[in-house]
């Protein structure tokens, strides 16, 4: 996947005006029109390409978007990947179905590619590319591309969404906005700036000598020097810190994303943007979650939800009807990715994960 598209997409978190020429080229890649970008929480907030921009505004005008089936299908998917048409309906109820028969058949488009991502800061956001009837369904060639592209997109969407789609002036606006502890930093960890919630973390987040911050969780504080160090790579992406209280526990989740071209404008020469998720034990998390909190594949989240329910990896390939091999590799990222070396740490993690108020 180029790297100066995946630049781009973290260029938009903090610039949204930007999103309507990403979203054209997510639609160039699938051979769509155009696409689309919605965020809800309390109110909804959208953006989209300028070939579909009309055509959405009267979706949401008219009262499409509260009767479409289609946004409900993609927020019920516990599997994180891009769907399609053919997902949800035989060809007969596509035909019968009110928003594709009365809406999009008539104004050239009626097949999709579409993903619906739960954020654990809890704003619920949609992506699709909208295709042209005439072309036919979105081929799983072009929903393994935007697979690939979703864990980057989920990201920049999530902090875009914290700030409802509205670009904003300065790097303490734009902390302040996210309403989450926050902060941005140099290459060499030097904290930049930060919000006045990141105070109220003394016991996880502290500042060493020439401002830089320590993490107590060392090897948090190891991952965030690691992820601090991989900025410069061109299409460096985000990643996730799993922070530990004193008993191993999961009590926040560090999201660390890279500042991008003109995103400089707003944050000055920080490097990295740290966004803390809090997190709760009440519940195992779903694989969405989990997926979103530690930037899993689909596959990577599937070998971890089966851990944290109790699985062996016998049993997780034998269901997912996969070598064991194949696991054992998923099994070795998850660990990566969580930050863990062993299997039992990886469940005693995952079960102490849920989503917290955000």
């Amino acid at each position: 996947m180029p790297a100066e598209l995946i630049d781009r997409i973290y260029e938009c978190s903090v610039v949204p005006e930007l999103w309507p020429s990403v979203l054209d080229d997510l639609a160039t890649l699938t051979e769509a029109r155009g696409g689309l970008l919605f965020s809800a929480r309390k109110a909804l907030y959208w953006t989209a390409s300028g070939a579909v921009r009309d055509v959405f505004d009267e979706y949401v005008a008219d009262g499409w978007f509260t009767r479409c089936s289609r946004r409900v299908c993609l927020m019920g998917q516990s599997q994180p990947s891009f769907f399609v048409e053919q997902d949800f309906w035989s060809e007969d109820e596509l035909d019968a179905d009110p928003i594709y028969r009365d809406f999009f058949r008539p104004r050239g488009l009626g097949w999709s590619a579409g993903t619906g991502l739960k954020i654990p800061t809890g704003d619920n956001i949609v992506f699709s590319v909208e295709r042209e009837f005439g072309r036919g369904p979105i081929e799983q060639t072009y929903v393994d591309r935007l697979n690939e592209l979703r864990p980057h997109l989920s990201r920049s969407a999530m902090v875009s969404a914290r700030l409802e789609l509205q670009r904003v002036q300065g790097a303490a606006e734009a902390l302040t906005a996210l309403r989450l502890p926050a902060l941005v930093a140099d290459s060499a960890g030097r904290v930049i700036e930060a919000n006045a919630l990141i105070e109220t973390l003394p016991e996880r987040i502290r500042f060493g000598a020439d401002n830089r911050l320590v993490l107590p969780d060392k090897r948090a504080n190891d991952q965030w020097l690691a992820a601090l160090a991989a900025i410069e790579t061109p299409g460096s992406e985000a990643c996730s810190i799993p922070l530990r209280d004193a008993h191993g526990r999961a009590s926040m989740v560090l999201h660390v994303m890279p500042i991008k071209r003109s995103a400089h404008d707003i944050f000055g020469q920080s490097y990295a943007l740290l966004m803390i998720t809090p997190v709760a034990g009440d519940r195992a998390p779903s694989a969405e979650i989990m997926q979103s909190l530690f930037d899993l594949t689909p596959q990577e989240a599937r070998v971890a939800g089966g851990l944290a329910t109790g699985r062996t990896l016998e049993e997780i390939a034998a269901a997912g009807d996969v070598a064991m091999t194949t696991v054992r590799s998923q099994l070795r990222r998850v660990l990566e990715k969580t930050g863990c070396t062993r299997q039992a740490e990886v469940v005693a993690l995952l079960s102490s994960v849920a989503i917290g108020p955000g």
